[in-house]
């Protein structure tokens, strides 16, 4: 894929936003501007946020701008859109897992659905890209559990269940998906990966947003 002089919306949480970077041009969506020669790049990071619906409403309410809600106001004239998500529905949201026949943001499996339709609908002359979560180890919780919250539901799955989602559901639209739950070469339940590349186990450091950028690039150079 040609990607010099191109316009990209990125729509993501707080790794997006870039939380854990020491200044705003070492996230991963800057320094992929400089290595594919983008003409723009277009931040609709939030953190907190996740791809689902919430059901009791967050303090601070900003975490509840969900993505599905949020795909309505990215900016029309991006040639690409990369989107990257799910860890907080794995981490804190209160949606159910649900089934993948779902197909509203109620639950996380419908939500992915939603947002998928919604974004080639309204977008039909952008290239959307997914990226799966990466592995987590914050609070000294692994990703191979569910996330302990006391407003998660009974189904609530390990990470790499909500990974297996979005995979699979872009691959059914026909959507390039970066899995970076197995691709990226970061797992913070190792201890000397945490400590090298993230700030808490979930936010990359600079150090890490320069892998994640390599990699990104990368892939869509290759797509």
């Amino acid at each position: 894929m040609e990607l010099k002089g191109k316009i990209i919306n990125f729509l993501g949480d707080s790794i997006t936003e870039g939380v854990g970077v020491t200044d705003p041009e070492n996230r991963y969506d800057n320094r992929l501007q400089k290595l594919l020669e983008l003409a723009e790049v277009h931040n609709c990071g939030i953190g907190g946020t996740r791809i689902a619906h919430q059901e009791k409403p967050s303090d601070p309410p900003v975490f509840d701008l969900c993505f599905c809600g949020r795909a309505y106001r990215l900016n029309p004239a991006a040639d690409v859109i990369v989107v990257y998500g799910g860890v907080n529905d794995y981490m804190h949201g209160d949606a159910h897992f649900g089934e993948m026949s779902d197909k509203t943001p109620a639950t996380f499996c419908g939500a992915v659905e939603y947002l998928m339709n919604t974004l080639k609908e309204l977008y039909p002359h952008a290239k959307t890209v997914f990226m799966t979560p990466a592995h987590v180890c914050h609070n000294g919780n692994s990703d191979a559990s569910p996330f302990p919250g006391e407003m998660k539901k009974p189904d609530a799955k390990p990470l790499a269940a909500y990974v297996k989602v979005i995979e699979e559901k872009a691959h059914a639209h026909d959507l390039p998906v970066l899995n970076l739950y197995e691709k990226l070469p970061i797992d913070p339940n190792r201890p000397e990966d945490s400590e090298r590349y993230t700030v808490d186990g979930l936010h990359f450091n600079d150090e890490g947003h320069g892998v994640l950028a390599n990699l990104l690039a990368d892939f869509l150079r290759g797509i």
